[in-house]
């Protein structure tokens, strides 16, 4: 983030000094007489500034052959197209409004080319200078000395320049970074206190009933209430031993994982047993990780309410491409035919809280169920 608005501000900088370079140029060709050849010199020189930065401008920084093009035809190739069609005047001094164009290209080249090729393309400006200078009639040392001069300076100072915003901006992307992995492990940390708060209540709660004897042991209830809470813990594990995915610099991805449990936590405080398996899932941006949390809790509250059966199983994990997230919920209760519930194999509440949601994120979903033999729900972003 901080090195492209470095960059941003670098394209501005330079193209400022090429509007600079052109309303002198405009002013020195339209003086009386006016003359046509140095006019369509001066649009050339538009015509390519309008190219290289209109580029820039869309791409957020520059292309290199673009710059390269700028630097041969406005800073090598115009000098000897005006010397050979004017053959003198403010067109081809040595530090005319023609040739100063040389110090706006050699800036762009500082920013864009990288030490080798910023260093080239100055070489190839001032050995125009010093050729063309030899050619024109009755040659002024001093103007072309100054011309030098300009070219010098204004290659230090954009290179002076250039370096300081650059490093602000790598600065500005490193602290943000800390700032972000900060965050990562401040919540990380208030997941873990979420999670030991709902081990206190849950399964700390269970084992100190049946150690008080409070309970029967035997009870279906309670064996059931274990069998949610084992896989609960099992769960919690996995959480730990499984790499937690990068967070994204721009501080804009979260854990799908997380958010999938949240999911998976209420499905099971409404008495439904979930597997849920989690493996190498990337970081993704919110709208998305909430849109595939509530698409997998309304796929879970239909296992609950019309499978007839009390188990569920969720796995979530990377596509084969990455940055992908494929998820499934699957069910062995007792199915339904989807080939007639419309296009996506889905009910109208399917077609709205899991088909519609992914849809919205640019994701895919698909259900797959025959009577009898389950349901299998997949979801992938994106699509």
């Amino acid at each position: 983030m901080g090195l492209q608005r470095a960059r941003r501000t670098a394209v501005k900088a330079t193209g400022l000094f090429r509007i600079a370079h052109l309303v002198v140029g405009a002013e020195a060709v339209t003086a009386e007489p006016v003359d046509g050849r140095s006019v369509a010199l001066w649009a050339g020189v538009v015509a390519v500034t309008v190219l290289l930065y209109s580029s820039a401008l869309l791409r957020g920084w520059f292309r290199p052959w673009w710059v390269w093009c700028d630097v041969l035809l406005t800073g090598c190739l115009l000098p000897w197209v005006a010397l050979a069609a004017v053959g003198e005047g403010p067109a081809v001094e040595p530090h005319g409004w023609l040739m100063v164009q040389a110090l706006s290209a050699a800036a762009v080249a500082i920013v864009a080319l990288g030490s080798r090729g910023a260093a080239l393309s100055v070489v190839l400006l001032l050995l125009t200078s010093l050729t063309v200078y030899q050619a024109v009639p009755a040659p002024e040392a001093a103007e072309l000395s100054e011309h030098v001069r300009a070219v010098v300076e204004c290659v230090a100072l954009t290179t002076a320049g250039w370096w300081y915003l650059r490093r602000q901006g790598m600065v500005l992307d490193a602290a943000q970074g800390r700032a972000v992995l900060a965050e990562a492990a401040r919540a990380r940390r208030a997941e873990r206190t979420a999670h030991h708060a709902a081990l206190h209540d849950t399964v700390l709660a269970t084992l100190s009933a049946i150690a008080a004897g409070r309970v029967d042991a035997d009870a279906a209830g309670l064996r059931e209430r274990c069998a949610r809470e084992a896989a609960y813990v099992r769960r919690l594990v996995q959480f730990d031993q499984e790499p937690q995915p990068a967070p994204d610099a721009a501080g804009g991805a979260v854990d799908v994982g997380a958010a999938l449990e949240k999911a998976v936590r209420a499905a099971e405080g409404l008495g439904l047993r979930v597997e849920a398996r989690y493996h190498a899932v990337p970081a993704v941006p919110p709208h998305v990780a909430g849109a595939l949390a509530a698409a997998v809790g309304e796929a879970l509250n239909n296992v609950r309410r019309h499978a007839g059966t009390d188990t569920a199983f969720l796995t979530a994990t990377a596509g084969t491409e990455g940055g992908t997230v494929e998820v499934t919920v699957a069910d062995r209760g007792a199915g339904f035919d989807s080939r007639a519930t419309g296009r996506h194999g889905a009910g109208t509440g399917l077609r709205r809280s899991v088909h519609g949601r992914l849809a919205g994120i640019g994701g895919w979903s698909r259900v797959d169920s025959s009577p009898g033999e389950g349901t299998v729900v997949e979801l992938r972003w994106p699509a």
